[in-house]
């Protein structure tokens, strides 16, 4: 019984609180919570910036149907799984549409820079996937005879065949996690 009457206490102590103490205690927690949101904006950027960059610098590297290095060139999803690997020392699985199983739905309207992009490309969904860039550009490995290049999603030809978006929401150190990833069977 005593315990509830101390919570009762305590509970209508903070309710009879004057407005100046609560502005008070709300603008002393205020530059901690800041403070932790900034850091994760930065820590989510840098590691964004980081495969981004990782990305970019595969632009030219020529198609190669089953390719998965920049030696030898790339397909669509040889180029995303060798990017996120890089980058964040993460294994993706080999296929577009395993990616996509593997990897966290997301609304087109919630796309970051680094989330992963899918069309149907081939008359079966998920059979292209690029890496979103930010500003309804995304960059990716098209097809044989091109390389690996920057393009616009809202070009009729993308938008006709956008099939949706994922996000890889794994940090890099979760070997588990990235072992898991790797061994999710594909879309039926």
């Amino acid at each position: 019984m005593s315990r509830w009457l101390c919570l009762l206490l305590l509970v209508c102590a903070n309710a009879y609180a004057s407005p100046a103490d609560n502005a008070e205690r709300s603008s002393a927690d205020r530059p901690s919570l800041i403070t932790q949101l900034q850091d994760v904006r930065h820590n989510v950027a840098d590691r964004t910036s980081e495969l981004i960059t990782t990305a970019m610098g595969f632009v030219g590297v020529p198609y190669r149907r089953g390719g998965t290095s920049a030696e030898i060139g790339f397909d669509c999803s040889g180029f995303v799984r060798a990017a996120f690997e890089q980058a964040k020392g993460l294994v993706l699985p080999r296929r577009a549409s395993e990616q996509a199983a593997a990897t966290e739905v997301i609304d087109k309207k919630d796309l970051q820079p680094g989330d992963l992009v899918f069309f149907n490309t081939m008359r079966r969904a998920f059979s292209h996937v690029g890496i979103y860039l930010g500003e309804g550009k995304f960059i990716h490995s098209p097809r044989s005879g091109a390389q690996v290049r920057v393009e616009d999603m809202g070009a009729s030809y993308w938008q006709r065949r956008f099939n949706g978006a994922r996000r890889v929401a794994m940090d890099a150190g979760d070997a588990e996690g990235a072992a898991l990833l790797a061994s999710t069977p594909a879309l039926p």
